[in-house]
C-alpha cells in the first residue's frame, strides 16, 4: 500500500537533485567576480600604464557600498596581467567583499630610479595609480580600507610601501619577495640579464641615495619604537626550496627583533606559479579580514 508514497517520494527527491545540478552553474556564474582593464596614461612616467581590476560579485547590486582595495604587483619581467593568466585568482577573490587592482609596474621595481628620470614607479602607484582607482570606484578612500600585496619584485614592493607609506595601507604582503635586491651591487650581479640591468639601472650606484632610501632591511633597522605602532601589519611567505629563502628568513627575524607585529610562513616550494598561485589565496583571506575592521566611520556610503 505504501509503494505510490515511495515512489513519488523518490521522483520528488530525483528532481530536486536534476534541479540543483541545472541550477549550480547560474549560482556559480552569479557569484563570480567581474574583471576590467583601465589604459591608464601616465604622466610620470610618460607611458601607456594598463592596469587590471577585479570587481566583487555584488558591486554592481548597489551604487551606495565602498569596498577595500587590494593593489597586487607582479614580479620582475612580468605585466599587469600575469596574476589573472597564470593564477586562478578572479575566483580566489569572489569569496571576499575587496575590489583587487593589478597595475603594471614593469622591472622598475616599484621606485623611482635613479638612473632614468622617467622611470618613476613608486611615484606612479602613489600619486597616479591610486586617485585614479578612487575616482573610477567606490573605493573607502583611508587606510583601512587599503591594502598591497605581489610576488618576488612585487613583494620586495608590497613591503616597501608599507614601510615607506604606513599612511596610506593597512596590509602589506610579500610571497617570495625579492628583498635584497637594493643592496645588491655589481659586484654581486655578475651574471648579465634582466635581474642585473634592472637593479642597477632603478637603484644605482653602490653608494646611491636611492639604494639607502629603498633598502627594506634598513629601514626597518632605523625603526624607533614609536614609530611601529603606525605601521601597516605585514605578511610575508617564501618556499623552502626558493633561493630566495635566506633573505626572506633574515626579514623575518629582522621584524621579530624590532617587535613589528607580522607573520611570517615557510612552505614546501620553489619560485614559480604552482607556489604564487597557492599562496595568493591566503594573502586574500588575511587582507579581507585586515581591511574589514575598518572602523564604521571609514564604511561611509555615497
Amino acid at each position: 500500500m505504501k509503494l505510490p508514497f515511495i515512489v513519488d517520494r523518490r521522483t520528488r527527491v530525483f528532481r530536486r537533485a536534476m534541479l540543483a545540478i541545472l541550477l549550480a552553474p547560474l549560482i556559480s556564474y552569479a557569484q563570480r567576480s567581474s574583471v576590467e582593464t583601465i589604459q591608464f596614461q601616465s604622466k610620470l612616467v610618460n607611458a601607456t600604464l594598463p592596469y587590471n581590476v577585479i570587481l566583487p560579485p555584488d558591486y554592481r547590486a548597489s551604487s551606495t557600498t565602498r569596498y577595500p582595495v587590494l593593489y597586487l604587483l607582479h614580479g620582475l619581467t612580468g605585466h599587469y596581467s600575469d596574476w589573472l593568466t597564470k593564477t586562478n585568482v578572479a575566483d580566489y577573490a569572489a569569496q571576499y567583499r575587496i575590489i583587487v587592482v593589478m597595475p603594471e609596474g614593469k622591472d622598475g621595481w616599484y621606485t623611482d630610479s635613479a638612473t632614468v628620470p622617467s622611470d618613476k614607479f613608486e611615484s606612479y602607484i602613489l600619486k597616479e595609480l591610486i586617485p585614479d582607482v578612487q575616482k573610477r570606484y567606490r573605493t573607502i578612500e583611508t587606510r583601512f580600507g587599503r591594502g598591497v600585496a605581489g610576488l618576488s619584485m612585487g613583494g620586495y614592493g608590497a613591503l616597501k610601501f608599507g614601510l615607506k607609506s604606513p599612511g596610506t595601507f593597512v596590509f602589506a604582503a610579500s610571497m617570495s619577495g625579492a628583498l635584497a635586491e637594493p643592496s645588491r651591487t655589481e659586484k654581486d650581479l655578475k651574471d648579465p640579464g634582466a635581474l642585473r640591468d634592472s637593479v642597477l639601472s632603478v637603484f644605482g650606484p653602490a653608494d646611491s641615495e636611492t639604494r639607502k632610501a629603498n633598502d627594506i632591511f634598513e629601514i626597518v633597522r632605523s625603526i624607533t619604537a614609536n614609530r611601529v605602532a603606525g605601521l601597516p601589519y605585514f605578511y610575508l611567505d617564501c618556499g623552502t626550496e626558493d633561493g630566495l629563502f635566506s633573505s626572506n628568513q633574515q626579514f623575518a627575524a629582522l621584524l621579530h627583533e624590532k617587535k613589528i607585529p607580522h607573520e611570517y610562513r615557510e612552505l614546501p616550494g620553489d619560485h614559480n606559479w604552482a607556489y604564487w598561485d597557492q599562496q595568493v589565496q591566503a594573502v586574500l583571506k588575511i587582507a579581507a579580514y585586515k581591511m574589514h575592521r575598518t572602523p564604521s566611520r571609514n564604511r561611509a556610503t555615497r
